[in-house]
């Protein structure tokens, strides 16, 4: 699975290095090194939504927050690997 978060201006005012690092813990808590692929990604054309935008395998891009991370993570990365 491959993981793109937005490193771009409005991302990074939101707090994409935040994002990356609780991407990071969250990949090495769960023992998915091995399956998930971390990458970071200038615009994604998607600076209007709420949260850093957050790409999964090139499909949706998603608006990921500190507040939604959990679920998300959850949602779209546990359960489907």
């Amino acid at each position: 699975m491959l993981i793109e978060i937005c490193i771009g201006s409005s991302c990074h005012l939101k707090g994409s290095h935040d994002m990356i690092e609780l991407f990071e813990k969250a990949i090495a808590d769960n023992n998915l090194q091995n399956d998930v692929v971390l990458a970071g990604s200038f615009c994604m054309g998607c600076c209007s939504q709420e949260g850093v935008s957050v790409k999964i395998d090139d499909g949706e891009i998603f608006g990921v927050t500190k507040e939604n991370f959990n679920d998300f993570f959850k949602t779209k990365v546990l359960d489907a690997v």
